[in-house]
């Protein structure tokens, strides 16, 4: 059922959704949350799809907000509130309102959309394109607990990274980290079952795709390694490779459906790891409306961090030779060390214990030695 209001107010679409409810024979309201899709012309209709689909697991209230450019300076000043109302089977599993903000009132959509939220229910808000840099300074994400963007729609990726972390605020998320999650799932698991300390890693994936950047940024930030970012021709995420003093392990998706992993002394193993539509990455972010903590660690990491890190492992110079007249074992115990010594994901040497251990073996041998 749809109902169309002209020129309304937040009051007078608030009384047909009652009267759609009634109309279709369902009265009660048995929706979890409030969704606000804050988009364009251009993008509302895949946006709302979107969120029909995300709707049967997670029955809302969805309200998109459209903000429409006035081309004239008497068209600007005038506020106008049109809104479409659908519910039942128009409406995907819950009810759907559909705002288009003119004039003056663009200013204080927050306004309009206060009245419509469902009473003591979750707020999530969802911003597909043009997603501002702060979203908990934003009117409408100021109403939400969750607030959820896609720098893949930014026009540089990498930059936005940047300016998301530095205006982190807790519930806030993106789009480009739930794409990473079967990766960062199948990677936690084949570290799971051997017992072997990781040294360096590799992500490979196309250029401008923030979701490799922020699994670089998790691996290096969880690991405490160097890891180097290469470009590919894609479709996003193409591989990972961890060196372990066990062999690498290696996980491969050229086709953007099946990846393949590899573990030393182990059978290479089929994996389904295909790439996820929106509606299913919104179901996923409906799931959990608490703050996300890994990710705003991986956030902050920092790009920059990232490459200077991956630079100085790639060009640590090798260590002076010591010129006292020692032995030949000082001078393994001296390569051992430096063999040993990483540059961890933070730009500082003597992250693996193995370097620990050489370092502290080298004067005992000279001791011996004199």
């Amino acid at each position: 059922m749809k109902i169309d209001l002209t020129d309304t107010t937040s009051s007078k679409i608030n009384k047909a959704l009652v009267q759609g409810r009634r109309a279709i024979g369902t009265p009660a309201v048995g929706m979890v949350l409030t969704l606000v899709i804050v988009t364009d012309e251009e993008n509302a209709y895949d946006a709302l799809r979107a969120a029909n689909e995300a709707s049967r697991e997670h029955p809302s209230r969805k309200l998109v907000v459209i903000k429409r450019v006035s081309r004239s300076p008497r068209d600007r000043a005038k506020a106008r509130l049109d809104a479409e109302v659908r519910v039942g089977a128009d409406a995907g599993t819950g009810e759907t309102v559909i705002l288009r903000l003119r004039g003056e009132v663009i200013d204080h959509a927050q306004s309009v959309v206060l009245p419509l939220l469902l009473p003591d229910a979750p707020v999530v808000v969802w911003w597909p394109v043009n997603a501002p840099t702060d979203p908990a300074s934003d009117p409408l994400g100021a109403l939400a607990q969750r607030r959820v963007t896609d720098m893949y729609n930014t026009e540089d990726p990498v930059r936005e990274l940047a300016a998301r972390a530095a205006a982190y605020t807790p519930g806030d998320t993106d789009l480009a980290w739930t794409r990473i999650t079967p990766w960062r799932s199948m990677l936690a698991a084949a570290l799971d079952q051997i017992a072997c300390q990781v040294a360096s890693a590799e992500v490979e994936g196309e250029e401008f795709n923030p979701s490799v950047e922020l699994l670089a940024m998790w691996l290096a930030d969880r690991l405490g390694i160097a890891v180097r970012r290469t470009a590919s021709a894609g479709p996003g995420l193409t591989a990972v490779r961890l060196e372990t003093d066990c062999g690498p392990i290696v996980l491969d998706r050229p086709d953007g459906s099946l990846a393949t992993l590899c573990v030393q002394g182990q059978p290479d193993r089929a994996v389904a790891l295909k790439r996820r539509e929106t509606a299913e990455l919104i179901a996923e972010e409906l799931r959990r409306l608490d703050p996300d903590d890994t990710y705003a660690s991986a956030l902050r990491y920092g790009v920059e961090r990232l490459g200077e890190a991956a630079d100085d492992a790639a060009g640590a110079p090798a260590p002076a030779a010591d010129p006292s007249p020692d032995s030949s074992a000082d001078a393994s115990a001296a390569d051992a060390s430096a063999q040993g010594d990483a540059v961890g994901g933070d730009g500082t040497a003597a992250s693996a214990p193995t370097g620990k251990s050489g370092a502290k073996k080298a004067p005992a041998k000279k001791a011996a030695a004199k």
